[in-house]
């Protein structure tokens, strides 16, 4: 059994340092991410893969600091990028994107002001980065002769993608110890309005609970103890956070509640991760028996099931 390598790239984010990991196919080199837009990530490809054999990159999702380098490893080596999907739409209808989020913004009591202040948040921390000029799709176009699944797993964004072979599985920001992350609000840009991260969420549980057997090799901090205490977790935060927050929930907009619980929170990025968690937590509510036929399904209802229902008969 051959395990990705994993290469650790440090970040001028708050993520701190990301992995990134290869794997050998014949004479071919397959990178998995590339870390992030900096001198220092580009001097350490450089060092470390030699970007001579480099034919495949393969991205889990399209933030900064796990597609960074893609257009310069695209300039600097033979490499097809892979991107997800959901990326690519983002990419292609990014101002139409923009648009939509900030009208759902809106629609939860946000003003123009906090408005402009998230728009130039985005771009003052470089989000948006150039994509590369040729790329494929991550769903369909992998060689089938590399060995390379791919699993849906929408969570911590909508285009979140999990790769896995023989016993191991490359999982991006979807399976990290101890962090607790609500999918993000978005759009959705193949069905219209606001992509629906807490039905998704729900199914990416079981997905990922299908990977049990393998080796969780993630996009931060170290691999993780197992799969099971790690949705566990997540679970656990999930309905202490609503239970801490059922007072406020649907009486109030999304920005009165942020303002009202969360007065000391300014910056406007942070903000908008509040309101994402606030939105998923309020999906929840109104729809429990997904999140608790998801558990059921993978065998670990029992496990939270008394936490569930203080919750649920708040």
């Amino acid at each position: 059994m051959i395990i990705p390598q994993q290469h650790t790239i440090e970040t001028p984010y708050m993520v701190g340092p990301v992995h990134c990991y290869t794997l050998e196919y014949e004479n071919e080199i397959i990178l998995f991410d590339t870390g992030p837009p900096t001198e220092s990530g580009r001097k350490f490809l450089s060092e470390h893969i030699d970007l001579a054999r480099l034919k495949h990159v393969i991205i889990t999702h399209c933030h900064v600091d796990h597609y960074g380098q893609a257009a310069w490893l695209e300039q600097n080596s033979d490499a097809t990028i892979y991107l997800p999907q959901r990326d690519i739409l983002k990419h292609k209808h990014h101002e139409t994107r923009l648009e939509m989020l900030f009208g759902l913004l809106a629609d939860m009591g946000f003003g123009d002001g906090y408005l402009e202040k998230l728009k130039d948040s985005f771009y003052r921390a470089v989000l948006f980065l150039p994509f590369p000029e040729r790329y494929l799709t991550s769903e369909i176009d992998i060689p089938e002769r590399l060995g390379i699944n791919v699993k849906q797993c929408a969570g911590h964004s909508q285009s979140d993608l999990v790769y896995y072979g023989n016993g191991w599985a490359v999982t991006g920001d979807t399976l990290l110890r101890g962090v607790f992350q609500s999918p993000l609000l978005d759009v959705d840009l193949e069905r219209g309005g606001r992509f629906k991260n807490y039905e998704a969420y729900c199914s990416s549980i079981v997905k990922l609970w299908s990977l049990r057997d393998k080796l969780i090799l993630p996009g931060h901090r170290y691999t993780i103890e197992s799969v099971e205490a790690t949705i566990l977790f997540y679970i656990s935060k999930t309905l202490h956070r609503v239970k801490q927050l059922l007072p406020h929930i649907g009486s109030n907009s999304i920005a009165r509640i942020i303002e009202d619980v969360f007065s000391s929170m300014n910056d406007p990025f942070h903000i908008y991760l509040k309101a994402s968690e606030i939105v998923f937590m309020s999906d929840f509510l109104q729809r429990p028996e997904l999140l608790s036929l998801a558990l059921e399904e993978i065998g670990l209802y029992e496990s939270v099931a008394e936490s569930f229902s203080k919750v649920i008969k708040n």
